[in-house]
This record gives structure tokens, sequence and C-alpha cells, in this order.
């Protein structure tokens, strides 16, 4: 797929400006922008592991100091964006609507799918399917499997909207395509954590339409308020804005989802394994464990029960409940309602993201709105 698509981008695409001059790289601009980048998705990824006798690491020094470290290098970044003479960003182009607007919704709309998709992903491979009775070894590839009805709503959607807002505009179908974003967010929702497979795929269905629908016109709207000769760079901070959007969106919603767990997990576990006639001492060890270590098992796909229980305590319990413990079911049974406590919050998040993104788009205006943009844009370049 790479291969082709480089062949047709070298046959087909043709310049249509070129730069007389050579631009100079924006070297303090690159590295602030990458430092304030990584600082924050390190900060956001050790958050998420414990420290100490916390279940989580926001009071690590570690976490706080890359975040710390990750704020002050973009507010740099913006510094340094507006004195160089040839910047990574420009700053300025922020000044027209459309193009501020339409890169604010796409950040949202990044932010509200991104980490998402991972989450649907531990719930199909690590509580759904088992409790199915999938083994664990094809667990991974049905989920993948499981998950194409969001891609095929996409592809549907995706063309035909581009068609259709070239047409009759952007405004209307971005905003629409959130709404409807936000609405299969919500429908997600509504289902327990053993669901119907048909109601999952119709509401992945939904959300890859609305974001299909979205993606195009969003696309269109920020690269057609601004100038041909901005179009490299307008597009750059176009991808930016929707990959730190994504990557930033998995450590904010495993954060949520991890404490959610934290709050009734331990409770949930010592119960369980109290009901199958555990001693008290291993109920305590195994319910004291953090979180994270439960929402990765779940995510690799095995039940770590096994491994955590005394050789000796399992030769001393009854064969059937130890085949019940060790079991496909029995895990997934017993996370399960606390991560959907989480994964709740985290569609409630996503439902919130969707319709800011929607307001957004719909502020954009329509294309007489969009032409002026193009008007204020093109004094701004007279003026540079």
């Amino acid at each position: 797929i790479g291969l082709f698509g480089t062949i047709w981008a070298y046959i087909g695409l043709h310049e249509i400006e070129r730069e007389k001059t050579s631009p100079k790289l924006d070297i303090a601009g690159n590295v602030t922008l990458g430092l304030g980048i990584l600082g924050i998705m390190i900060g956001l990824t050790y958050g998420i592991m414990p420290y100490g006798k916390h279940a989580m690491g926001w009071e690590n020094p570690f976490v706080i100091c890359a975040l710390v470290i990750g704020v002050l290098m973009l507010i740099a970044f913006v510094i340094v964006e507006r004195v160089v003479s040839e910047p990574l960003f420009h700053m300025e182009l922020f000044k027209i609507p459309a193009f501020s607007l339409g890169n604010f919704s796409n950040f949202l709309a990044a932010l509200a799918r991104g980490g998402l998709q991972f989450m649907l992903i531990i719930w199909l491979q690590g509580i759904w399917l088992p409790l199915h009775g999938v083994s664990f070894s094809q667990t991974p590839l049905l989920a993948g499997i499981d998950t194409l009805p969001q891609m095929v709503g996409f592809l549907a959607a995706g063309p035909i909207s581009g068609w259709l807002s070239d047409r009759f505009g952007s405004r209307a179908f971005a905003t629409i395509g959130m709404v409807l974003s936000a609405v299969g967010f919500y429908l997600l929702n509504t289902l327990p954590v053993d669901f119907h497979y048909f109601l999952f795929a119709v509401y992945l269905v939904v959300v890859g339409v609305g974001m299909g629908l979205f993606s195009s016109p969003n696309s269109a709207a920020i690269m057609n308020s601004i100038p041909v000769k901005y179009r490299g760079v307008g597009s750059g901070m176009r991808a930016t804005f929707m990959n730190a959007g994504q990557m930033m969106s998995m450590g904010v919603f495993f954060s949520i989802v991890i404490a959610g767990l934290a709050t009734s997990l331990p409770s949930a576990v010592a119960s369980g394994l109290t009901s199958q006639g555990l001693p008290a001492d291993v109920v305590q060890r195994i319910a004291s464990l953090p979180p994270t270590a439960s929402l990765f098992a779940a995510l690799l796909g095995y039940n770590p029960l096994a491994s955590m229980l005394p050789h000796q305590l399992l030769t001393t319990l009854p064969k059937h409940t130890v085949s019940n413990i060790t079991g496909h079911s029995f895990f997934p049974n017993l996370i399960g309602p606390s991560f959907m406590h989480g994964l709740s919050l985290a569609f409630i998040i996503s439902v919130g993201l969707s319709i800011a993104s929607a307001i957004a788009s719909a502020l954009i205006g329509d294309k007489a709105a969009v032409d002026a943009n193009i008007d204020m844009s093109r004094k701004f370049v007279k003026k540079a």
C-alpha cells in the first residue's frame, strides 16, 4: 500500500505554486514543539502507572515535572514562533476564523475518538469475547474484526461527504458528522458489559459514518480558508493538531478508565474471590494489586489469577472451583462492571467533545463566510 501510494503520488501530484526561495528550518520551533508534546505524553503515560501506595502516578514527581516541562515548552514554542523570521507554525494564520475553528474542531474530534478505540479493543478482547467462550489466543484477531463496522461506515461516508461539501459547503456536513458521532458514543454507552453484537456493530457504523462525514469537509474548510502559498504549512498544522489529539486521547481515556477501576475493582475482586472460598490473606493481597495490572491483563487477553494464586492453595481447592477461577469467564465477570464504570465516563466525555467539535464546525460559517475568510487571509499575506 505504501509503495503504491508513493508511485501514485509521484505520477499524479503536481506543484501549483513553488517557493522561489528555500526557507530555513525552524530549529527552535521544532525543538520546543517536540519537547512540549513529548513532556505531556510522557506525563500522561506514567500517570496511569501505580506509584507507591497509589493506584495511579499523578503524585509521582517525575510525572509532575514532565507535565510542567511539556506545558512550559509549548508556551516557549508560541513565543518562539512569533519572533522567528521563518516559523514552523505561522501564528498569524489563527487570526483567520475558519482556520482557527477548523483546527480546534479537528483537535476535539481526534481527542474524542483516539483513545476510545483502545477502550473498545479492551472491552472486546479482555471481557466480551472471553465471556462468549473465545480462546485467549483468538481474541486479538476477532477483536479487530469486530471493530470493522466503524471503518466501513467511515469509508462509505467519507467520499460522499467530500463530494457533497464541494457542492454545498462544508459547514453542514462537518457539523452533522460530529453530532452523529456524539449520538454513536451515547448509544455505545447504553450497552451492557455483555452486549448483543448486532447493536454494537450498528452503533459503530453510526460513529464511523459521523467521522466520515466530518473528516473531508473539515479538511476542506481549513485548507480553503488560507492562500495557496500557505497550504503546505497549513496542512502540517492541521495534521499536528489531529495527531496530538489522538495521542493525548489515549493517555486521557486510559486515566479515566483506570480511575474508575480504582474506585470499585478492589471490592469487586475481594467479593468475588471470597465467594469462591479463598483465604482472607490471599484475597486481600490480590484485591490490593494496582488496577493497571488488571486492565493490561485484559488487554493482553489472559486470566492472571492462575499465576497469582499460590500453587499449594490451588491443590487444596475443589477442582470445579479451580476450573472456574482460572477459566475464561471468571476474570472478565470480575472486572467487567468496574471497567464499564470507567468506560461509561469515557463515553460521556467523548459525547461532550464531539458536541463541542460540532459547535466549532457550525461557527465556521457557510461558503460566503469562508470566502470572507479568504479575503482576510489575502490581506494577511500582503501585510506579511
